[in-house]
């Protein structure tokens, strides 16, 4: 049985959705998974919920992520891990929020690590060395996470070099994805603030684009079009838009500045089992909110997996993973 710890240089880099895509192909080539992410208070965090949902765990959430109120008590952290880990070939365990008690865990453990490193403009590759070389022997390799689709290759060929020289493994530069940052209109309305006005049983769908509003009905029809699976951003004086967008395929509409929308907008959307979100703010508010939305997005959602498997399987190194794991 091994511990393969999944760390992060900072919060947000994606480390839920690889300790999800790692777990799903252990488990798929026949071995036994399971999960541990020890946490220092009891919260609202549903990482153990859904984990236990995609590795088909029976242990209770409590004990795939107990409550240890000092992380450096290394023989508490081994005694809850032991609950989890009998008869598993892999544990996954997820780190801390706080990277800085990652190393006591991981030394508890004798853990193999993976470090998650969130995609930025101006990528800190010394601190990424620095970070690796700290973690010395346990470190397995580095998987740089959400990078834009234009620049996977030319961030890996730059990245080789350095880590090379350093003893440091590139495991994988994965690309951000719509799917994998998509929201459900339930979240999006939660996010924003605002109320959902009706069909209130499509909200679980995802949000996976979003479009402002157009000029009128006819170049509306073209233009709401081009993109399925979105949501649509309008102002609540602008029924002409609403309605145009509504014979398009839509998630959601969102309409903004507090107010309702028409009568006739509200009868043709629940015709088309559409929701609308009524945001309390303008439009330029608005699509602060969603950017901030789709910033904090969580990988909550089983249904977004089979991509995830999709994009490891073509840029994740699981042959060295697992040559890893065995050594």
């Amino acid at each position: 049985m091994v511990a393969l710890y999944l760390t992060a240089t900072a919060p947000g880099a994606g480390k839920t959705a690889i300790c999800a895509g790692l777990g799903k192909h252990l488990l798929n080539h026949g071995k036994k998974v399971s999960y541990f992410k020890p946490v220092t208070a009891r919260n609202a965090d549903s990482d153990a919920r859904f984990m236990k949902q995609v590795l088909a765990l029976s242990e209770a959430e409590d004990v795939l992520s107990p409550v240890i109120s000092d992380l450096t008590n290394a023989g508490v952290i081994k005694e809850a891990y032991d609950r989890v880990a009998k008869g598993k070939d892999v544990v996954i365990v997820e780190g801390m929020a706080d990277k800085s008690k990652d190393n006591g865990i991981v030394a508890a453990l004798e853990a193999r690590v993976v470090m998650v490193v969130g995609y930025t403009t101006s990528l800190p590759v010394a601190d990424v060395v620095a970070g690796g070389k700290e973690l010395g022997k346990h470190l397995l390799g580095v998987v740089v996470n959400r990078v834009p689709r234009h620049k996977v290759d030319k961030l890996a060929g730059e990245l080789s070099a350095p880590l090379n020289a350093a003893g440091i493994k590139l495991l994988g530069v994965l690309p951000e994805d719509r799917v994998l940052s998509a929201v459900t209109v339930a979240e999006l309305a939660q996010r924003l603030g605002g109320e959902i006005l009706n069909n209130a049983d499509k909200t679980t769908k995802l949000v996976e684009n979003y479009m402002m509003g157009a000029l009128g009905v006819d170049s509306g029809l073209i233009y709401f079009g081009r993109k399925l699976n979105k949501a649509v951003i309008a102002r609540a004086g602008r029924p002409d838009i609403q309605l145009a967008a509504l014979e398009t395929p839509t998630r959601c509409l969102i309409v903004t500045d507090n107010k309702a929308p028409a009568g006739v907008v509200m009868r043709r959307a629940q015709e088309k089992q559409v929701p609308i979100i009524q945001a309390k703010d303008d439009v330029d508010a608005t699509v602060a909110g969603i950017e901030e939305a789709l910033a904090q997005s969580r990988f909550n959602q089983e249904r977004k997996l089979p991509r995830l498997s999709e994009i490891m399987a073509g840029r994740f190194n699981f042959k060295s993973l697992e040559q890893g794991l065995a050594g």
